[in-house]
């Protein structure tokens, strides 16, 4: 081909055309790529707001939650990983959260003291609520001198001991309670929400049963920990509980209760000062130093941290980890 009065030669010529054609391409693959991509964020969007909003309290509820809702949930943890949740307040973002739920999950028993002035804040009359303890008889809470002190009136939420996730069988409980509060924020999904029911229910059976004959093989039944979190397990299971520290894990022992846990310490044989993730180990490891036992920590299941959700542990993993180091310490 050629091409009369042109400067230009032939094959240069050709050389633009084809590059023109080319970019000319490119670009259609990138808009239809940039198409398809968009397409599929909205998707992803859509079908993120139509899952059932659910709020949860804390870490074991929102644990609780997302195994019975399964896909038809989308749930948010309110208490941000690794933070300790008996002093946390819920800040003004967290208000505007739960005034957009559909479902707000909480354990009660005095563990959240701002839920009642939280949820008469947020306007949100269609709020489905769950308080998850419902129905599970409560450990009266063992109060120390420093709140004796105090009077009262400032305890007020402490009267019970709320941490009755850390029974499997009140974990059942509880999942039954949030499976019942799902069904009535979202009636549709009652068939996948019961069948995730029986499906756990079965698991916490065999946590219960793995604690049963592990720890009735145990030649020590006393356990020494942080704070006042293991009342419901070692009822379960035969166990003692002496804490260092009360219900809320937020004040040191003085020196003549120090004294106290030594000297139970030193009577008992105990082998492991139990501390725990969320708290600061300080305490525990001053007396296992100065009785001669190992400092390990016990997880109450009160929030993992980020490390602890990225490898995937979750309620169940956690369980079989303190029963071992249970089993361990007591041998």
């Amino acid at each position: 081909m050629s091409y009369p009065n042109s400067t230009i030669p032939e094959d240069e010529i050709v050389k633009k055309i084809l590059t023109a054609v080319l970019a000319a391409a490119v670009g259609l693959v990138c808009l239809a790529g940039c198409s398809s991509q968009s397409t599929q964020s909205t998707a992803n969007a859509e079908n993120a707001n139509s899952k059932i909003q659910v709020v949860a309290s804390f870490y074991p509820m929102a644990d609780f939650a997302k195994k019975i809702g399964g896909d038809r949930v989308q749930v948010m943890n309110l208490v941000p990983a690794g933070t300790e949740p008996h002093d946390w307040e819920p800040s003004t973002n967290d208000m505007k959260t739960l005034s957009s739920a559909k479902l707000f999950i909480y354990n009660g028993a005095g563990m959240e003291k701002w839920v009642d002035n939280t949820l008469s804040s947020i306007g949100n009359d269609s709020l489905v609520q769950v308080e998850a303890s419902k129905g599970i008889t409560l450990r009266a809470a063992a109060k120390d001198e420093h709140e004796e002190e105090e009077g009262e009136e400032e305890h007020e939420s402490s009267q019970y001991d709320p941490h009755v996730w850390l029974s499997p069988m009140n974990a059942k409980t509880e999942m039954a309670n949030i499976r019942d509060g799902l069904i009535k924020a979202d009636p549709d999904g009652e068939s996948v929400y019961r069948e995730n029911y029986e499906k756990y229910a079965s698991e916490l059976d065999a946590l219960d049963q793995e604690y049963k004959d592990q720890l009735a093989k145990t030649t020590s039944k006393n356990i020494v920990v942080s704070h006042q979190a293991f009342g419901y397990l070692c009822d379960a299971y035969g166990l003692n509980q002496l804490a260092i520290e009360g219900i809320d894990a937020d004040s040191e022992p003085d020196a003549k209760t120090m004294a106290a846990i030594a000297d139970f310490v030193k009577q008992n044989n105990v082998k492991t000062i139990f501390s725990e993730e969320l708290v600061s180990p300080k305490v525990a490891q001053t007396i296992a130093d100065e009785t001669g036992a190992a400092c390990e920590e016990l997880n109450p299941l009160e929030g993992l941290s980020d490390d602890d959700l990225a490898a995937g542990k979750d309620y169940f993993s956690v369980m079989r980890e303190n029963l071992d180091k249970l089993v361990k310490a007591l041998s």
